[in-house]
């Protein structure tokens, strides 16, 4: 069941299946977890399908930005990871709360919840493919707090650790996602808050030339919007306005918080551009409206 949500929330969005996400834990699943088991093997096992789906519900939320929401869900998600004795779960758990850290200006959390989650057993037991998500969000936190140097060497070693990935390792199926299109994006997002745009423009444009867009549709749409906001500040208002345009085709049937963030930051980009009558920004800026009027919430 956590499969299917997960790969519900990468093509619709947080906002798509979040309160069907909630009912089954606090029904089924809760439910379940009072019962008494007899093997402890079971237990654990409950345990974590538990966890993983309360990180699902705190994930979700945090993707269509309802924050207080998705720390509640987080933080019981690593308390679950906690009682399945499931440490990878539990870095994974603290990785997305330092991601959203990022997201909310907080870079010194951040850090310290990105350190956390490569903890000890947490990196140790995860697969390689974790563990390169663990350290690329590690690297992202190290860029918001304007530790460069550090940032540069946390990326070095996700790449490494993704590149070391053979063929039938064993993996748990909540990293399904990561691989190159997302390390792109992410090392896109640390490039652009250490300042090198140029080297953040290319991430951004591998990515979204490598990433599956109909598997993987909320995020395609998101680095989209990053991509175009970066054009827009080298002054390639034109190169920006066909990838907004491309991100905004691509949001139809999305329902994000962070998708519509990226429409709120490109009308605020393009107002300059508006008010020097470019025909194109104009236009875009029209769609961009008509998508904020219209999107989910």
């Amino acid at each position: 069941m956590a499969q299917m949500f997960t790969r519900i929330d990468q093509r619709r969005g947080g906002g798509h299946a979040r309160t069907a996400v909630v009912q089954y834990l606090t029904s089924d699943v809760a439910s379940t977890l009072r019962a008494a088991h007899a093997s402890a093997d079971i237990r654990r096992g409950l345990f974590s399908t538990a966890g993983e789906l309360a990180y699902l519900s705190g994930w979700m939320a945090f993707d269509n930005a309802e924050h207080a929401t998705a720390q509640k869900y987080f933080t019981v998600a690593v308390q679950l990871a906690a009682e399945a004795d499931d440490p990878p779960l539990a870095g994974h758990v603290l990785r997305a709360m330092a991601h959203q850290a990022v997201d909310l200006g907080h870079s010194r959390q951040a850090v310290q919840l990105a350190k956390a989650s490569l903890s000890g057993r947490r990196s140790t037991l995860a697969s390689l493919r974790e563990r390169a998500l663990l350290e690329v969000v590690h690297a992202r936190a190290l860029a918001a707090d304007g530790q460069g140097g550090a940032a540069a060497k946390a990326l070095l070693r996700a790449e490494d650790n993704l590149a070391a990935i053979g063929a039938g390792d064993d993996e748990p199926h909540r990293v399904f996602f990561f691989g190159e299109a997302s390390l792109a994006h992410e090392t896109a997002c640390t490039l652009r808050d250490l300042g090198d745009l140029a080297a953040a423009t290319t991430q951004f444009r591998h990515s979204v030339r490598t990433r599956k867009s109909a598997t993987f549709t909320r995020t395609h749409a998101v680095t989209l919007g990053y991509f175009g906001a970066i054009q827009a500040r080298q002054g390639a208002i034109d190169e920006a306005c066909s990838t907004w345009s491309t991100a905004l085709d691509v949001m139809d049937g999305v329902h994000s918080g962070r998708t519509r963030q990226t429409v709120v930051d490109m009308r605020a980009a393009l107002s300059p551009f508006r008010a020097r009558g470019i025909p194109a920004a104009a236009e875009l800026d029209r769609r961009a409206a008509r998508y904020l009027a219209s999107a989910p919430r």
